[in-house]
């Protein structure tokens, strides 16, 4: 991890991989590096930290190259330094390698290749990449691209690489085995990323590299084979993504910026998607799967992270609408502990990236189980989605916060519609499913008149100025805004490095309630709903024992305002939707407090956008 641009054309390398580099500074790296060809042979440099002192670097080079690879690294074995920094080389110098991944047998092969002579100089599992490609080169028999494809036969793990080699200056190698890349096609120059955001600038067209394909790409050519040498055709997709959507467009942040782009991708969510007459939904991307999840018999969701919160909000709005059985799992443990998984069930990975190793990791569980595996996720072309046997997209447009927000919401939008439509499928009436529907539009223009209150007035700003000293939080939710505050307790963590826990709020009697204390703000999801009056229940004991409270609560309750320090109103709707407009102050709580604190909100420590290691 965690980024990889590579260029190979008539213009000058050196800006066109910098760009690049920028445009995936949101996944999140500590070191960056290049590399290109001169005349004489391969310069690589490397710097520990930002982008911007790799550009100080370069400012040196007098010369245009035409053909260059940069990463950004986002360290796993090795601690940050520049001499761990990618590229890496082998012993001669003359072969240069960039790497997503995880080399997990680099040990044996490093302990391997020592005894066969070559010299390590870094601590990571990469550089055994370069090494073993000098390996089956050096005795002279197999070309190139044979070594490169000999040496990945080797590895065990995952890896997406692009490699320079001295004696071919007009090419580079790349291959791909679960983590994404992908080449993006000009006239007569050739674009080699992990994210289709490196290369949008100068082209639309882009080719996604299948697991075990290896390519040879020069200027006006792209050969592709798989690992057996069988020839692959490249297949071409057009991305819809446009430079505006990855730039901040005013905002102080990318997070801001998404945060308000709700009301949009919430309605995009929608679009051609609902039956108003039938009180259902169309999901066309399932449609071959209707007759199967007719008659399902349990659903698994499977996911990460904030994609794991919404499949828990997922779980009771399946199981209250279509009344069958739900499990969650992490996807991270869900290969690990055996899984349960019968013929009649089916599978569900949420994934906003879709190329999350761990789920992707469980998707493939799943299938050699042998029950349909369906994804929701939110690049089209990525790895999930295509390895899926069926799903949809949930079109939130490209999100470079590391910290999610609008991907949650549209997940939970998306879960919202496959829920109605296992629900009118297996007994929920159309009156209630036409009364879901009217809600449901009814939530783009909820969120955005929620997003103007607060530009207006700034009442959640001001909440998090109050409390931005505090180093402990409690995020407390029943039902269905218990994943909620889960989320809400999440967002606090990544961005504003602020201990934060959520938990159901009668929950707290069982051991939580002893951290209460005046410097421990209690964050509650109380909307009036069937639970409220035990919320309400919950709120009192932590009042009764001097901790603070936040409380988000519907409008036109001002029963609320009488036990809660602080109160944050939100529009009135349907229990079933609420999630998707109280996850609203969950964000700009966290954002706020991060920003007041001082902390990078767009690129926050140790997290990277997508991880695509286990």
């Amino acid at each position: 991890m965690c980024g990889i641009v590579g260029y190979i054309g008539k213009r000058d390398a050196i800006p066109v991989v910098i760009d690049g580099l920028k445009r995936l500074e949101y996944r999140g790296y500590d070191s960056a590096g290049l590399a290109y060809h001169t005349g004489d042979g391969i310069e690589v440099i490397k710097v520990l930290g930002k982008i911007i002192g790799l550009e100080k670097e370069v400012e040196r080079i007098d010369d245009k190259p035409t053909v260059a690879v940069a990463h950004t690294r986002w360290a796993t074995h090795g601690e940050p330094s520049e001499m761990n920094a990618h590229p890496h080389t082998d012993c001669t110098g003359k072969i240069v390698v960039v790497h997503n991944g995880i080399i997990e047998n680099y040990r044996a092969l490093r302990q391997y290749l020592t005894e066969r002579g070559h010299k390590f100089t870094t601590e990571t599992d990469t550089e055994v990449i370069a090494h073993l490609i000098e390996e089956f080169y050096s005795d002279g028999e197999l070309p190139f691209w044979k070594a490169v494809r000999s040496a990945l036969s080797e590895i065990e793990g995952t890896y997406g690489i692009a490699v320079l080699f001295e004696d071919e200056p007009r090419k580079i190698f790349a291959a791909r085995h679960g983590s994404p890349l992908l080449i993006g096609a000009g006239d007569d120059e050739h674009i080699i990323a992990s994210d289709a955001a490196a290369v949008v600038r100068y082209t639309d067209r882009v080719i996604y590299l299948d697991e075990g394909t290896l390519a040879t790409v020069s200027e006006d050519s792209i050969i592709m084979s798989n690992l057996n040498e069988e020839l692959v055709t490249p297949k071409i997709e057009r991305i819809s993504m446009t430079l505006s959507e990855i730039e901040k467009g005013g905002f102080d942040h990318f997070m801001l910026k998404e945060i308000f782009e709700q009301p949009v991708t919430l309605q995009n969510a929608l679009r051609g998607r609902l039956n108003i007459e039938e009180g259902t939904v169309r999901l066309n991307g399932l449609e071959n799967y209707f007759d199967y999840l007719h008659d399902v018999e349990r659903i698994i969701i499977t996911a990460c992270g904030t994609s794991w919160h919404a499949a828990l909000i997922g779980e009771y709005l399946i199981e209250e609408l279509a009344q069958i059985p739900v499990e969650v799992d992490y996807a991270s443990e869900f290969r690990y502990r055996s899984p349960v998984i019968r013929e009649g069930e089916a599978v569900f990975v949420i994934s906003q990236s879709g190329e999350t190793a761990d789920t992707l990791a469980a998707l493939r569980e799943a299938k050699r189980q042998g029950v349909p595996v369906f994804g929701v996720v939110n690049v089209v072309g990525s790895t999930i989605a295509r390895e899926t046997d069926a799903g949809v997209y949930i079109h939130a447009g490209p999100e470079i916060g590391v910290a999610s927000t609008k991907a949650f919401t549209s997940q939970v939008m998306l879960l919202e519609e496959i829920a109605l439509l296992l629900g009118r499928m297996h007994g929920y009436s159309m009156a209630h499913g036409k009364h879901l529907v009217g809600e449901l539009i009814r939530v783009p223009a909820l969120v955005e008149n929620l997003l103007k209150q607060e530009k207006k007035k700034g009442k959640i700003r001001a909440i998090a100025k109050e409390y931005q000293r505090c180093n402990n939080y409690l995020y407390l939710g029943r039902g269905v805004n218990f994943p909620v505050a889960l989320e809400g307790a999440l967002k606090l963590k990544e961005i504003s490095y602020v201990h934060a826990e959520g938990y159901p709020a009668a929950e707290m009697k069982h051991g939580p309630i002893a951290l209460i204390d005046k410097n421990t703000p209690a964050v509650f999801i109380a909307t009036e709903d069937p639970l409220y009056d035990k919320i309400i229940s919950n709120i009192e004991e932590i009042r009764a024992r001097g901790g603070p409270i936040i409380a988000v609560a519907t409008e036109g309750d001002n029963r609320i305002s009488e036990l809660a320090n602080h109160v944050i109103y939100v529009p009135q709707a349907d229990p079933l939707v609420m999630p998707m407009i109280t996850a609203i102050p969950m964000q700009l709580l966290a954002y706020h407090i991060a920003v007041l604190r001082g902390t990078n909100v767009d690129q926050p420590r140790n997290l990277a956008k997508s991880v695509t290691v286990e």
